[in-house]
């Protein structure tokens, strides 16, 4: 079957195209399953690659799913996750648990198409960049979308959420010597 016509994919393309949107899924026969390996495959930068991260909040005896779209290049701050979300108990989820909330596998979840309502939290450092590319159902497959209309596709809110990097403090020569 190609990938195309793959039940995981045809869930994503029909999420966006009951939003009016039409994506044009990308086929690799390697994987993209890491956020380097797309950027390589589709000849991007690493921060344009959207990286889809499933959390959990515990909540009455289950957990309730939230998913974060992250730069390439970022990290998620789980201190400042917790505070968005006002969710001190967050967590990352499982393999197993991030396939059973979205339908999908880890390196393959895509920003939309899934089975539930799922919210969605959104790293404002993709609105850098003019395009990005998503993972379309599977660890070969992605699309690439302006980060507006990704934004608008998932039902996302941009907020803060990486790590802030941490100055590297100057380096300091050391004196001539006399000989």
């Amino acid at each position: 079957m190609p990938t195309t016509t793959h039940p995981s994919v045809q869930r994503v393309l029909a999420a966006a195209e009951r939003k009016g949107v039409t994506l044009d899924v990308v086929t690799f026969d390697e994987s993209t399953h890491t956020a380097a390996e797309a950027a390589a495959a589709v000849g991007a930068e690493l921060g344009q690659i959207v990286k889809s991260l499933v959390f959990v909040i515990p909540t009455n005896g289950t957990i309730e799913p939230v998913l974060c779209l992250v730069a390439g290049h970022n990290r998620v701050d789980l201190a400042r996750l917790a505070a968005v979300l006002q969710a001190p108990e967050i967590r990352r989820a499982t393999a197993k648990e991030a396939r059973e909330l979205t339908g999908y596998s880890i390196g393959g979840i895509p920003p939309i198409g899934f089975d539930r309502p799922i919210r969605v939290v959104m790293d404002p450092d993709l609105g850098r960049y003019p395009v990005v590319w998503a993972a379309a159902g599977l660890e070969t497959t992605v699309f690439s979308v302006p980060p507006g209309t990704l934004r608008i596709l998932a039902d996302a809110t941009v907020v803060p959420i990486a790590e802030t990097a941490t100055p590297k403090p100057p380096e300091v020569a050391e004196p001539a010597r006399r000989a």
